[in-house]
């Protein structure tokens, strides 16, 4: 089993892109977010402070994607187009990293993943949830 607290490498489909990542937590993060971006990308993120990245290859084969109030930066492979990770409209200060970039890891792993409310974003309603629900992935 690895130590998920220690820096892991991690990398996009096509490898243009390779970085390591410092989760903030290990795993206990994982997250999704139902909103329209998220819910079409389908990733299952997990939290690394903005110091928690280095991109080791290809930070020019990165592209940048923002929608809405711009505050969310998502980041892209240009070659295989896979979400690698975004800094975080919920918390500025954080990157939520792509699960599935990080060598050893798949979405399957998680037994159960919290899906963040972004379709109604604490920074826009204070009256909303901060959870949506939660997903659950089975192998058959």
């Amino acid at each position: 089993m690895a130590d998920w607290t220690k820096p892991l490498s991690a990398r996009c489909h096509c490898g243009a892109v390779r970085f390591t990542v410092q989760l903030a937590d290990g795993l206990s993060t994982a997250r999704r977010c139902d909103c329209s971006f998220c819910a079409m990308r389908g990733a299952v993120a997990l939290t690394a402070p903005l110091d928690g990245i280095t991109i080791t290859t290809g930070a020019e084969d990165l592209t940048l994607y923002t929608f809405n109030t711009g505050t969310a930066q998502h980041y892209f492979c240009k070659h295989c187009g896979i979400y690698t990770h975004h800094q975080r409209r919920s918390n500025p200060n954080e990157y939520g990293v792509n699960a599935a970039c990080i060598d050893g890891l798949s979405p399957f792993d998680f037994p159960e993943v919290p899906v963040s409310n972004g379709q109604q974003h604490p920074s826009d309603s204070r009256s909303a949830s901060p959870l949506a629900g939660l997903l659950r992935f089975s192998r058959s």
